[in-house]
């Protein structure tokens, strides 16, 4: 006999606890089905350990430079592989452990297995000595995705490497190529140029971080060649051949690249089982599940979220998502707000974080606009701190007036972010909004008054007349 829940989540990843904790808290009997390890590619192959290693990485650079904050460490400071990695898997079994403590204390049944949609109101859950089924008027997809395998670069899990591997490597290699300058590439590239990789980024359009504007790329590229990175920007990579444990990257063109480790970073895709898409007939582009704002389906009852949907590829994305789903199937009327109001956040040495539109969504969209903007360098704090390198620049509208967006370069950018998205939403004149004194988030005011031409602290803007 089936058990029966008011709401079935197949994912355990970020959306899919989300949603499941929350629906619980409305009030709802609910089962979450998960195959592998709880948190999803976010807490097990993604945000957790990639910042776990950045964090190791961050410390080992500001040794590196202590005498200028005058400061003497005797003897060379060096990255010991082993603990590092060590300190980010027992960060990640930590937060494994919480998340399953948290779904459990909110009542939710866990299923370890593979969840099958059979059909409206109907989860199978295969398992490996049983296969149960669940019934739920409502059922949640959220099944994430995987990276993009390109098929002249096809993944050996030893020498051509996704970002799973690249995570989890025995040793530091002595060199390593990186195919795509997006997120994954540049966070990656860091990480290893900081212990000591040879690191080269290979990207086919003509900058590193080719959704932010072309001030990011050049910015971001002269950052990564003070730490060793070449970036190679605006060239395409055409195959790769390996052999006794190396590779050789060949360039359009005729140029090739020798390497220990290349880690192919090209973006991710969607992943649902077929059998799901099969059973409910549905409507996928790329294997991505065509949903309304309000997280649902073309079939009643079902809904999806998170990277299933492609929407955001973001943990928060997936959580604004999840609460969409939960409040619609808990009987209240919600819809996902405006997608351009998810913050953007790569943990690159400097940072970048950008929310609302920025200047190349501007111009596609016909939008006349201005830019105000601040520097770190003008900064007490950044100063003091030895961090202040990168600006901030918030886009305002000519027409409306309004701040269409905000993209900062710099130092727990990442941090200050969610102030900018906070001040999108907010109808207060910024010159009312009191910043502590001194601290990095006053770049942002300078930058967000320069728009206006208000700025305090930066001298007067030159208008066109």
């Amino acid at each position: 006999m089936a058990e029966k829940f008011d709401c079935v989540v197949i994912g355990g990843g970020p959306g899919g606890y989300a949603a499941a904790i929350r629906c619980a808290q409305k009030g709802g009997k609910v089962a979450l089905v998960e195959k592998d390890k709880m948190g999803g590619t976010c807490l097990n192959r993604g945000c957790i350990p990639s910042k776990a290693l950045l964090g190791s990485a961050e410390f080992l650079n500001k040794a590196k430079h202590s005498s200028l904050m005058g400061l003497e460490i005797e003897g060379s400071v060096k990255p010991n592989w082993k603990k590092i990695q060590s300190r980010k898997d027992s960060i990640v079994r930590g937060f494994n452990k919480g998340v399953t403590g948290l779904l459990k204390s909110n009542g939710i049944e866990i299923f370890e297995g593979v969840g099958i949609v059979k059909q409206a109101g109907e989860v199978e859950v295969r398992q490996a000595n049983e296969t149960r089924s669940l019934e739920s008027k409502n059922i949640i997809i959220a099944t994430g995705s995987k990276p993009i395998e390109i098929p002249a670069l096809k993944f050996d899990g030893e020498t051509v490497i996704s970002s799973r591997e690249a995570l989890n490597l025995d040793e530091i290699p002595e060199s390593m190529t990186i195919i795509g300058g997006g997120i994954i590439g540049c966070e990656m590239g860091c990480i290893y140029a900081s212990v000591g990789t040879d690191v080269t980024i290979v990207e086919a359009l003509d900058r590193l971080l080719p959704n932010e504007d072309e001030w990011v790329g050049r910015l971001i590229t002269k950052e990564f060649k003070k730490l060793g990175i070449k970036s190679l920007t605006g060239q395409k990579v055409t195959g790769v051949e390996t052999g006794d444990g190396k590779a050789v990257v060949s360039i359009e063109g005729g140029d090739s690249i020798r390497a220990d480790k290349v880690l192919v970073s090209v973006g991710r895709k969607a992943v649902c089982d077929e059998e799901t898409v099969s059973n409910l007939e549905f409507e996928t582009d790329d294997s991505v599940i065509k949903v309304n704002r309000k997280m649902q389906t073309a079939v009643e009852g079902v809904y999806a979220i998170g990277d299933v949907v492609g929407t955001t590829y973001l943990a928060h994305g997936a959580f604004a998502e999840a609460e969409v789903a939960a409040s619609n199937i808990m009987g209240e009327e919600k819809q996902m707000g405006d997608y351009d109001l998810v913050p953007r956040v790569v943990y690159s040495f400097p940072e970048v974080a950008s929310v609302g539109k920025n200047e190349v969504r501007c111009r596609e969209e016909g939008i006349e606009f201005e830019v105000g903007k601040a520097d770190f360098r003008i900064n007490g704090r950044s100063v003091a701190h030895n961090e202040n390198v990168g600006e901030v620049r918030a886009i305002k509208n000519k027409e409306t007036g309004k701040i269409e967006g905000v993209t900062m370069v710099g130092a727990e950018v990442a941090e200050l972010i969610a102030s900018a998205r906070a001040l999108l939403g907010s109808g207060e004149n910024i010159t009312e909004v009191s910043f502590a004194h001194p601290t990095v988030s006053e770049v942002l005011k300078e930058a967000w008054e320069d728009a206006y031409g208000m700025s305090i602290h930066l001298p007067p803007k030159k208008r066109k007349k």
